[in-house]
């Protein structure tokens, strides 16, 4: 059996305040979009113990620390499920803001489950996804969620950004998480997201902010020069997802996919996303 699990990205991130334990509150709203891995299991007598295969884009940790394997054994702690031989074709880049890992632990809890027909809800699932990453819940539902706390509490939203057409820039640079939230200063926002997003696209750009940018532009400039590269090209707006390195523009209309790819071909990756 197999799924295909997608990535997201950050529509506004501001950071609101550092917690006692360490973490920093924050307000975001995720948004899936049509960047995929490719996720399948493999079960039969033969299989003598549980193995993670990767190809594509080459896993940072070990394959027994991947977050897929870590829900197959969430998982497999209640329901005692086979070994099994799971192959994880990576096409989401690492260090990029768009949650490749957790969709990928995620998407493997929804398959056990109905692989084996195991008859969790989607609640259920979701509790065990809180227990790999702050994150992992959402693309349980994959809906787009006004999301607080440490990015764990969700709310559902009516938001869709239909009819426009994304345009992603992966740029041949990676940032590291803890070392953005490191730099960044906490402070309340003047406005929340949720209600900014409420606006015309064409109102965002002095208003939807993403926190991590001020420092991560200084520190990586080439993401910088690509968000300003995107509104020159015509973007409504445009922005870093998450803690960076990949930035999104959103576009009224269609535009020029290969003049895109060559506009953008020095800074990285161009991916149209409709």
């Amino acid at each position: 059996m197999i799924c295909f699990p997608n990535a997201k990205i950050n529509i506004g991130l501001n950071i609101v305040s550092k917690r006692p334990d360490g973490y920093h509150n924050l307000e975001t709203l995720f948004y899936p979009i049509d960047v995929c891995d490719a996720l399948e299991i493999i079960d039969g007598p033969e299989i003598k113990e549980t193995r993670l295969y990767n190809y594509g884009v080459k896993l940072e940790s070990s394959s027994e620390d991947n977050l897929v394997m870590k829900a197959y054994r969430k998982v497999n702690e209640r329901f005692a499920l086979p070994p099994l031989e799971i192959h994880l074709r990576k096409n989401i880049p690492f260090g990029a803001g768009l949650g490749g890992g957790s969709a990928d632990a995620a998407f493997m809890i929804r398959l056990l489950n109905d692989k084996f027909e195991l008859g969790m809800r989607i609640e259920e699932m979701e509790q065990i996804a809180s227990g790999i990453g702050a994150d992992v819940p959402f693309f349980i539902a994959n809906k787009p969620v006004y999301a607080t706390g440490i990015g764990d509490e969700f709310e559902e939203i009516d938001f869709s950004l239909k009819g426009y057409f994304l345009v992603l820039i992966k740029p041949d640079v990676s940032v590291s998480t803890p070392e953005a939230y490191s730099m960044v200063k906490p402070q309340e926002p003047v406005e929340n997201i949720r209600d900014i997003v409420k606006k015309p696209i064409g109102e965002w750009k002095d208003v939807l902010v993403n926190d991590f940018e001020l420092s991560v532009f200084t520190k990586k400039p080439v993401i910088g020069e690509i968000k300003e590269r995107l509104y020159e090209a015509g973007a409504l707006y445009a922005s870093m997802s998450g803690s960076g390195s990949s930035v999104f523009g959103i576009f009224k209309s269609e535009i020029s996919v290969e003049g895109l790819k060559e506009e953008f071909a020095a800074f990285g990756v161009c991916i149209p996303l409709n």
